[in-house]
């Protein structure tokens, strides 16, 4: 009795504890993220901008990102957990609700209504489906990796290879105040990797079908 009467509890616990995440949860607003895009068209809104840190790369395509992803990140900049200064600087400035009206206008921005994607992503060569099943890859990010299982896990088909890899090699890095990225599960695929090996998967990845895109915005038109 005493045991199950301690499962209850925990059970009870565990219910309010997920009621109260989605009553705190943020609705975004993509007419009201639109009037707040201007920190963002400077770079995100330029086709083929380069930043140069913490080396040259593209930044990444976020028109057709997933809204609750595209919040994950921002949350992860202002907490710490991802540490890039220029992004840190322009998180800290945003509310809750400041990132998910941001999210919800990049998702729908230059979305294709019909535009299809495969079911299944094209296999790559022997050597990229080895590199895949050794990241275990398809199981977050779906088998297309256009689909991930969860809203909050990032669509990464057709992003730009020099930043995947650059985003993966964060991953690796550990005790630096202004590169890395703190996440238990990537860090861990991350690792398994040679620079070499995350530099082949990200360019296979880079060169899949997929939604994401960089849309001209504003004076850059």
């Amino acid at each position: 009795m005493n045991k199950f009467l301690s499962l209850l509890s925990v059970l009870l616990v565990a219910c309010a504890t997920v009621s109260s995440a989605h009553a705190q949860e943020v609705k975004g607003d993509a007419k009201a993220g639109e009037k707040k895009i201007a920190m963002c068209v400077g770079c995100h809104g330029i086709q083929g901008y380069q930043a140069s840190f913490p080396e040259i790369y593209k930044v990444p395509k976020i028109s057709g990102q997933g809204a609750k992803y595209i919040v994950s990140a921002l949350s992860a900049y202002k907490k710490g957990d991802r540490k890039h200064p220029t992004m840190r600087g322009i998180a800290d400035n945003l509310s809750d609700q400041d990132m998910a009206d941001l999210a919800a206008y990049y998702e729908s921005h230059g979305k294709v209504d019909g535009a299809m994607v495969p079911a299944k992503a094209p296999d790559g060569s022997a050597k990229v489906a080895e590199l895949v099943k050794k990241g275990a890859c398809v199981s977050c990010h779906g088998d297309n990796f256009n689909k991930p299982i969860d809203p909050s896990y990032p669509k990464i088909a057709g992003q730009y290879a020099d930043y995947l890899f650059v985003a993966l090699k964060s991953y690796k890095t550990d005790n630096n105040t202004k590169v890395g990225r703190a996440n238990g599960i990537m860090g861990g695929v991350a690792k398994q990797y040679s620079n070499a090996e995350l530099k082949e998967l990200a360019g296979y990845l880079s060169a899949l079908p997929g939604e994401l895109k960089t849309v001209p915005q504003g004076k850059f038109r």
